[in-house]
């Protein structure tokens, strides 16, 4: 009865889901096909002019010298991309103080990556990780593939979390480990996390040398700054630390939102260096607008699928 009563919970979460990335991230990218990257690309497209990050083999000498201006040539989409999400369900993720709990921003952007990637026709697969443990999804495509994967991501995410032993492989540099392997085809590959874990950097950039890479980072407001509400209890999720803090002392407060700029700052450097396209979502913002913005952002600044290294 309590699988059936999950199972229940899972669908119409489900179902909220597919409805915000349908109709709203649908309409705010108005239906554009290419969905979220442009595919490798096999075929000329437009040609535009040179923007910085660009790559310059894809410079048009013709319409350059024509022009007398710098121009690029964009390739049309292939179809048969595939993609890879890591997303993190680790217990870090199941704190949340606004509209939602972290673990529920990482399955909606899991939603929105596995519907945008199936009404293109591409492939999509899934890999897991818990803190304890990685779980991969098979490959595949069509809507019952997303729901398939966003229903057993949510029923890992609803698993009472245990803190991790020595021993346990269930890292986010493990889940990297994991994309960057030969299992998955190279295509693009999405890492959904908070990145308050040690170790993903040099995993990341192996990550980035096989496929064009997204980083989707998962914040909630309380972890950024304090309010003033006197002493409070924290619980640490991932190791069961407790400690109590005095939210009334400006100084405290101060020093806190300051390693939280700097955290967010250090990870965009991280991300950067590693060749990675970087997101926050947050979960006091609308996450949906956030990322159409992106996403339009991304499209047309003319970023293209890097070649899979094989």
């Amino acid at each position: 009865m309590q699988d059936h009563q999950v199972d229940d919970r899972s669908r119409a979460v489900l179902r909220r889901l597919e409805l915000d990335v349908t109709r709203r991230l649908d309409g705010l990218l108005q239906g554009d096909y290419r969905g979220l990257v442009s595919g490798l690309g096999s075929e000329p497209g437009e040609a535009r002019a040179y923007a910085p990050g660009d790559d310059v083999r894809r410079i048009d000498w013709s319409v350059t010298a024509r022009m007398q201006e710098t121009h690029v040539r964009d390739t049309v989409a292939d179809r048969e991309l595939e993609t890879s999400v890591l997303v993190d369900v680790s217990p870090s993720l199941t704190f949340g103080t606004a509209q939602r709990t972290k673990a529920d921003l990482a399955l909606a952007a899991v939603a929105a990556i596995g519907f945008l990637t199936d009404r293109v026709g591409n492939r999509l697969g899934a890999v897991a990780t818990d803190g304890q443990r990685i779980h991969e999804f098979r490959t595949g495509t069509g809507r019952r593939n997303v729901l398939a994967l966003l229903h057993r991501i949510h029923r890992l995410s609803q698993v009472e979390p245990r803190r991790a032993e020595s021993g346990d492989r269930g890292s986010l540099a493990e889940g990297l480990h994991r994309i960057a392997g030969p299992q998955h085809r190279g295509g693009l590959a999405v890492v959904i996390s908070d990145l308050l874990d040690d170790g993903w950097e040099q995993p990341l950039r192996r990550v980035c040398q096989r496929h064009d890479t997204l980083v989707l980072e998962i914040v909630d407001p309380r972890e950024l700054e304090f309010p003033n509400v006197g002493v409070i209890e924290l619980r640490d999720q991932e190791t069961g630390a407790i400690r109590e803090i005095d939210t009334r002392n400006r100084k405290l407060r101060d020093r806190f939102a300051e390693a939280g700029r700097q955290r967010l700052a250090d990870h965009a450097d991280a991300v950067r260096r590693a060749g990675a396209d970087h997101l926050v979502l947050r979960t006091d913002r609308d996450w949906v607008v956030d990322l159409a913005v992106f996403v339009d952002r991304r499209r047309r600044s003319g970023r293209v699928n890097r070649q899979a290294r094989t």
